[in-house]
């Protein structure tokens, strides 16, 4: 995939990302950031960062529990370590993160 093609794609899922996440429930700030970063701020303090990273074709999570790449298959984006879904885990990563059970759906 041309790095045109990717950014354009990553670019229009980090703005689906932010948008299930200012809808999921959990309390929490995102600033958008240049280059693609969303940043997101809990209620206790902790931070998770999504970005794309356009040399891998990857959009990449940094939660508290760890990193996480994800690459598009099939219109959706699968973590490279162990095929989970990228709205799947971010459930489960936002859920731990607040304190509170969310679900962080695509829309």
């Amino acid at each position: 995939m041309e790095e045109s093609a990717f950014n354009a794609l990553a670019e229009a899922e980090l703005a689906r990302i932010e948008a299930a996440l200012e809808s999921c429930g959990a309390e929490l700030d995102i600033e958008t950031m240049p280059g693609g970063v969303l940043e997101v701020e809990f209620e206790n303090g902790s931070k998770m960062v999504i970005n794309r990273h356009s040399a891998a074709r990857e959009i990449w999570v940094a939660a508290k529990s760890g990193g996480f790449h994800f690459r598009p298959d099939s219109g959706r984006w699968i973590a490279t370590r162990d095929g989970a879904e990228l709205y799947a885990l971010l459930s489960r990563l936002v859920s731990e993160q607040s304190g509170n059970p969310v679900v962080v759906a695509a829309g």
